[in-house]
């Protein structure tokens, strides 16, 4: 299955309902992936541009959008980037199929 790399900041909101009122947020978003077939890996929080690192396992990009779309819609989160990530072997893959694209410099 795909593993994806997600990046979140909370709303300003949601981190003073945290504080008054502190929870693991990691197993809201275990029982999120688990719901479409997925795993958690692993969930952290941060200092810097993200408050937090989400990684997941999905079954296909649609079951992982459907999970990143739900969250987004609920309002708690101020930002969320979610990467598709390849292990080594795909993107060796990926690098022997490039040598067969013909690519061409714009303007050439």
């Amino acid at each position: 299955m795909p593993l994806y790399l997600s990046r979140f900041s909370y709303t300003p909101e949601t981190w003073a309902r945290l504080i008054s009122n502190p929870e693991d947020r990691g197993k809201a978003a275990q029982s999120y992936i688990e719901s479409v077939g997925g795993k958690l890996h692993g969930f952290w929080y941060a200092f810097g541009t993200h408050d937090g690192f989400t990684l997941w396992e999905a079954p296909d990009n649609v079951s992982m959008a459907a999970v990143v779309l739900a969250i987004s819609g609920g309002g708690a989160l101020g930002s969320l980037e979610t990467t598709v990530l390849l292990t080594v072997d795909e993107a060796m893959d990926a690098m022997r199929q490039a040598g067969q694209v013909r690519y061409q410099r714009p303007g050439a």
